[in-house]
Order: structure tokens, then C-alpha cells, then sequence
């Protein structure tokens, strides 16, 4: 884990700590081919430049935001963003975590991918990459 990330997981209290290494490791061990990074001060993962997945502190819990997310047709991922083809789910406990969904989402992660990076240069309008 890049120490970055590793400095903002510990500075989340231990419930979100938890929850926040848990995500980065199987992310690390599951997106081999990423770049990751603190962005928009938040933990992000990106394939070729391209925003895949990430995590964050809300007021609801820990949020798990795949940038596709909307796409993958999983139920689980219940938060759908209304401007972009985000999709969310929210954590309180690590133990709410199903590795086997985690998974099976990061696998689409790299499947299916919408154009962020270049998202400001096309001014708002995302194109399908996968």
C-alpha cells in the first residue's frame, strides 16, 4: 500500500481504519496493473489514467464509488450517481464487506470503464472505453 493511502486510512477512526485497509489491500492484490493515488483527497485506483475505483468518509460511512459502477447491473451497488455512471455502497463495519462481491466488482472494473480522463477536455461528456 502506498504510504499516502496508508496515511489516510489511519487517520480514519478504527471502524473506518478497518474498512479502508481491508479495501485497499484486496485492491492492490486484485488491480494489479493500477496507479494509485490521494485524489480530491480521497484513495483512488486508475487503470491507464482512468478513475476506476476509490473510497471516502461520508456522513453515511465509508464509501466504496466504482466511476463505472452504474454499468456493472449489480444490485449491491445500490448509490447510483445521477450526473456521471457512478455506483456506491456504503460500509460501517468491515464486516459488511462480501469479498466475493468486492471481487467479482473490481473484475468488472477493469471491464467495463467510461472515458473520466478525458471527461474536462470533451466538456462534461463521457464515452464508453470498455
Amino acid at each position: 500500500m502506498k504510504p499516502e493511502i496508508q496515511t489516510y486510512n489511519d487517520q480514519q477512526e478504527a471502524a473506518d481504519k478497518a474498512i479502508c485497509n481491508l479495501l485497499a489491500d484486496t485492491f492492490d492484490q486484485e488491480l494489479k496493473k493500477t496507479e494509485s493515488k490521494i485524489w480530491h483527497a480521497h484513495p483512488v485506483w486508475f487503470l491507464e489514467g482512468n478513475p476506476v475505483v476509490g473510497y471516502s468518509k461520508q456522513k453515511a460511512g465509508l464509501r466504496l464509488m466504482f466511476w463505472s459502477g452504474a454499468d456493472f447491473e449489480e444490485e449491491g451497488l445500490n448509490v447510483v450517481g445521477k450526473k456521471f455512471k457512478d455506483a456506491s455502497i456504503f460500509y460501517t463495519d468491515a464486516s459488511q464487506v462480501n469479498h466475493k462481491d468486492l471481487k467479482r466488482w473490481l473484475k468488472k472494473s477493469k471491464e467495463i470503464q467510461w472515458d473520466y480522463k478525458n471527461i474536462v477536455k470533451r466538456k462534461g461528456v463521457l464515452e464508453r472505453l470498455k
